[in-house]
This record gives C-alpha cells, structure tokens and sequence, in this order.
C-alpha cells in the first residue's frame, strides 16, 4: 500500500508505508486505523508535556460508607418511582426507574425522501447493583464476587436477548461523576433494544466483511499480533488480555478472549472467574494509576439477539477512561475531535506500559496487607 493510500492524496514520503515500524512514528504525529469501526485517531506524542491551564475538577475519593440512607439503590431504600428495595445480598436487577426505551414504543417508520426520517424503538432498560455495599465497585471486590456478577449478567443477557422483539442487549457501567454517573452505588445497565446501536452495527459489519475476505476473524488475528508485539498488553490471564492500540482515550482499553466466542452465554466454567480476575486487575490499576477512584464508562460488546448465528462475532469489552494526567485533568473531546477526528498526545504503547508498572494491590489496600 503506498503512502499516499495511507496518508491522504496528496501525502508524500520517501519510503514506502510498510518499511517504516510502528517506532519510527512513535515520536511523531500519526494516525491509526480501527478497523473495527473504520475510524482513524490523531495521536500526537510531541504534545504530552503541554502546559495546563484549563478546567480542573474536584478530586474524588472513595466512598466510606458500607449503607447510605439517602440512596436510592441501597438495600431497604426507597427508589426514585416510589418502591423500596428489597433487603438484597450480593446482586439485586430491576427495570430502571427511568428508562430511556419504552417496552410498548410503536414499531412504525416515518420517512421523507430519506431526509427526515424517524423509527419507533421499543426496548427494555435494567439496572444491575454490583452488591448490597455501597461502598464496594469493582476495584475493591473479591474476584468470586465479581464472578457472581458476571452471572447475573449472563442470565440478564440471556432474558432479554431471548424476546422476539430485542435484536440487541448492551451492557454497560459509567463510574464517577464525571462519566455521568447519577447515583454512587456501584452498579451497571442493560439496554435492550430492537435495533442495532451504531458502535455495534459497525463492528458487525466490519467483522462480517473481514471474514468474508481473510477466511478469519479480524479479532484473533488482532490478538495473534498483539501477543506477538508485547508492550501493548496491559495485563493478561489464561483467558483473557487487555489491549489500547487504537483507543482514543489517554487509558482507553479493550478487553479480548482467547478463544472465540460471541457474548457471555457461551463463557466456560474458568473463564467466568479468569473474566472477573481482569477485571479486577485492571480496575485496581485503574485506581492506582492517581491514587483515585478511576471514572470510565465500560461496558460489553456481543452478538446481536436478532435469532441470527453471527459466528463472526468476537465478545470483547471497551473501557472508556477520561483522565488524561491526574485524578483531576481531563480529555475532552472538543474542536479538531469534534469537526474532524479523535486525537490524543499519549501513545497506546506509553500508557500500556504506565499501566502495566502499576502495583497489582489496591492503594488503599497496601498498609492492611502489608500488616
């Protein structure tokens, strides 16, 4: 592939694309292609050491408070719609009190010469506390907890997915305020919908295409070359490996499976608890990082529910993080990343490896463990 194909018409080098390494551009302004998505992300190393003279937010701890009477997801607490919550242990789901799809949304499409156009989207929103603590996220939770949400969450996927008028289930968590989390309680979502959300219809699409022309899927073979390459691997178990090459966001990661498989109903016996030990992992990195509780929104992607096979489907998870160089300097989105393209300074390799070198014990677990 020549330059100008890569770089844009017009671009020019004086050697061809495919002899310069990825470490020739790691000091300089590039872009990198997801092909996933089809989008392309601006990375700009040059600019990490910027001076910062823009907002700063307030630094958040973490919660000191096992129950919290004010909160609306707490067990034995009144909710936002009037009903209280029962006295649960371990996981509690239930529909959200203030859903964003509508179970009984008419189908019906309106369309104007393919210039207004407007469909019914019917759809289910559950919510899903992580635990009766309300002090306890993921970072802070045994790894046989985190476990029995995952199982909680395969049921709630397998539910959902499996009425006629669901094609998709998107599970999700935003952490922090910043992220726009409305209540502290550690808990995520699940948006069940009749159509495909547009991250996913691409990633089908691109899957789909990708086989289709190599006879493989596009994430083993992703993996197969990440594993090869070495210092974009944050960390790792028997089954499981997290990965930024393309990722927008300064720590922004993608959660892989070794083994191929297309959503959570088809994990195996060990790699429900080797899910839960990643996910554990790189939450307590995340908090180390700042010495902080880390805001991301993190969440699933699998096959859609739509009664089709989709063997090409690869489950993985993104999580979007957006400090960029502490607990209270964020990444936004503005200007060029909006009228243009995402861009970011750190490389995928500079914030693998800061992740990587981070203690594997929570901060705020060292002095108990130690002792």
């Amino acid at each position: 592939m020549s330059a100008s194909r890569v770089l844009g018409a017009g671009a020019s080098l004086s050697i061809p694309y495919e002899s310069r390494p990825l470490l020739a551009l790691q000091h300089f302004s590039h872009r990198r292609y997801n092909p996933l998505t089809g989008d392309w992300v601006l990375v700009s190393p040059h600019r990490t050491d910027r001076p910062w003279q823009g907002e700063m937010e307030r630094r958040t701890e973490a919660s000191a408070m096992a129950y919290d009477p004010d909160c609306y997801l707490c067990p034995g607490n009144l909710r936002a719609n009037g009903e209280r919550n029962p006295p649960y242990k371990g996981t509690f789901a239930f529909n959200n009190d203030c859903a964003a799809l509508q179970r009984d949304a008419p189908t019906r499409e309106v369309n104007e010469g393919w210039l207004l156009v407007a469909r019914g989207e019917p759809g289910i929103c559950r919510v899903l506390c992580f635990s009766s603590r309300h002090d306890l996220t993921l970072s802070r939770m045994m790894v046989p907890e985190i476990a029995s949400v995952i199982e909680a969450l395969r049921e709630e996927w397998r539910q959902l997915g499996s009425l006629p008028f669901i094609n998709s289930v998107q599970i999700f968590e935003n952490r922090g305020v910043m992220m726009g989390a409305s209540n502290p309680h550690p808990h995520c979502q699940i948006w069940a919908s009749h159509s495909l959300p547009n991250e996913l219809a691409k990633e089908a699409a691109a899957q789909s295409d990708y086989l289709a022309l190599h006879q493989s899927y596009l994430l083993c073979d992703y993996l197969a070359l990440e594993e090869k390459a070495g210092d974009r691997i944050v960390c790792q178990n028997e089954h499981f490996v997290l990965v930024p090459f393309w990722a927008i966001w300064p720590f922004e990661t993608m959660l892989l499976p070794r083994r191929h498989y297309g959503a959570l109903d088809e994990l195996s016996t060990d790699e429900v608890p080797a899910l839960a030990n990643i996910l554990s992992r790189l939450t307590i990195h995340y908090d180390n990082l700042f010495e902080a509780p880390f805001p991301y929104s993190m969440g699933f992607h699998q096959r859609p529910t739509d009664g089709s096979s989709h063997l090409d489907w690869h489950f993985h998870g993104h999580f979007y993080p957006p400090l960029l160089r502490s607990a209270t300097v964020r990444k936004f989105m503005v200007g060029f990343e909006m009228l243009g393209s995402p861009q970011r300074d750190m490389t995928a390799e500079n914030a693998a490896q800061r992740l990587r070198n981070l203690p594997a014990i929570h901060y705020l677990d060292r002095g108990v463990r130690q002792s």
